[in-house]
């Protein structure tokens, strides 16, 4: 079993910046892409940026220029830089890794979620 654990949501004005973490815990054997997604209330799920094992990343057109994915591979963990934050970058935010087991299972398992709220 794998679990993914989020933590760097909260409150922040408008301009503001916020950094998320998303750390995988459990029997891993190797994780390929790691993503941030987010909902925000009457909205669905919406990809807001991934990157591969190699380093490739992709971003929403709503945060290229101010979001930034990153991931250090030693610790398991995927980090979401965001910078000049918007009001309609309201949501919960959660990570997604796809990750091959030591006992060879794929796992695709979510984050917990975590809120960013951005208001004056």
């Amino acid at each position: 079993q794998v679990q993914l654990v989020e933590s760097g949501g909260g409150l922040v004005q408008p301009g503001g910046s916020l950094r998320l973490s998303c750390a995988a815990s459990g029997s891993i054997f190797r994780i390929s892409t790691m993503g941030w997604y987010r909902q925000a209330p009457g909205k669905q799920r919406e990809l807001v940026a991934a990157i591969t094992s190699g380093g490739s990343t992709n971003y929403a057109d709503s945060v290229k220029g101010r979001f930034a994915i990153s991931r250090d591979n030693a610790k398991n963990t995927v980090y979401l830089q965001m910078n000049s934050l918007k009001p309609e970058d309201t949501a919960v935010y959660y990570c997604n890794m796809r990750i091959l087991g030591r006992n060879l299972v794929q796992y695709d398992p979510w984050g917990q979620g975590t809120q960013v709220t951005v208001s004056s």
